[in-house]
């Protein structure tokens, strides 16, 4: 038997809460230190401090020479190594200019370092080509010259003495011909020497008119006179005039002369293609705003008042064949 009030072995007193033997550095009940007091579990020590700050200045100075063996390694790569040297250049957009003179200007050497080509000095050799409008110069990795050339296009052919100078938009003389080249109007005015043609508003705007006519009419132009900028004339084939006018609007100003062409004219105006007027010959001048329009002109003005003529007929009222 047991004594009253006499916990068993194993068994607590009633009333009183069993708690966990505090283990060496670790918190009490309060958040405090456990009986040691040292709190090893959560300080540093002087030791600890002491080894840490004589690891460190090793990683950095590893990490330091890991990245100048990269920079260095990357720099030999580019230029003392033979992978990335200049082993071939290409040329795009150079349409009739002969690959070796691009190639001659540009004073590209093959097994230079790629990263010391300078694209830009090469560009600004490459545009000195008459024939070149501008010139575009890139790397291609591991080893390629890229040169994108925009070309200079023939639009207009300048007596010249005994020949004919090939001359683009821009006035810029690209060849010269005995003949009158085929395929390419005569610019008869502006009249001069053709160094005085370059940078001209008058022929900027009949070379533009030019290059982008339709090719049916382009085919059928034979010498083009530029008065103004916006006072171009083209002669056709045959005899016919067509004063175009400016270089705009050329899509419609086509259109409209495609239907005005079936009359059968000597003489259309479509410099306004909302008015465009026929006639059997060119106006000895230019007549002033509202000013009777000259003998034979038709028009073809969205309203028609009183003795205006009708689109396709003549200003003496004979019927036209088309419109």
């Amino acid at each position: 038997m047991t004594r009253s009030g006499t916990a068993r072995p194993g068994t607590a007193r009633p009333g009183t809460v069993r708690t966990a033997p505090e283990r060496d550095g670790a918190a009490g009940p309060d958040g405090a230190p456990g009986r040691d007091g040292a709190g090893r579990g959560s300080r540093i020590g002087p030791e600890d401090r002491s080894a840490r700050r004589t690891r460190d200045p090793w990683k950095a100075a590893f990490f330091v020479l890991a990245a100048l063996a990269l920079v260095g390694g990357t720099i030999w790569a580019l230029i003392g190594s033979s992978f990335f040297v200049v082993r071939d250049v290409q040329i795009t957009g150079a349409g009739q200019i002969p690959r070796s003179r691009v190639l001659a200007v540009a004073g590209v050497a093959l097994g230079t370092p790629l990263v010391s080509v300078d694209t830009g000095g090469v560009a600004r050799r490459v545009d000195q080509i008459a024939q070149v409008l501008s010139a575009r110069v890139s790397r291609s990795w591991p080893g390629t010259i890229v040169i994108a050339i925009t070309p200079r296009v023939p639009v207009l052919a300048v007596p010249e003495r005994s020949a004919y100078a090939v001359i683009d938009a821009y006035g810029v003389v690209l060849s010269q011909s005995p003949v009158p080249p085929a395929g390419l109007p005569v610019l008869a005015e502006p009249a001069g020497s053709v160094a005085a043609l370059r940078g001209n508003p008058s022929v900027r705007a009949a070379g533009e008119i030019v290059r982008y006519l339709p090719a049916w009419l382009r085919r059928e132009v034979s010498t083009v006179q530029a008065a103004a900028p916006d006072a171009v004339t083209l002669m056709l084939r045959g005899g016919t005039t067509v004063l175009w006018g400016a270089a705009t609007r050329t899509a419609v100003k086509a259109r409209e002369l495609a239907i005005l062409m079936r009359t059968r004219a000597g003489y259309y105006d479509v410099s306004d293609p909302s008015s465009a007027a026929t006639g059997t010959a060119p106006p000895a001048a230019t007549a002033p705003s509202g000013a009777t329009a000259p003998a034979g002109a038709t028009g073809t003005s969205p309203t028609s008042g009183a003795g205006s003529p009708k689109p396709g007929t003549s200003g003496t009222g004979s019927p036209g064949t088309g419109g």
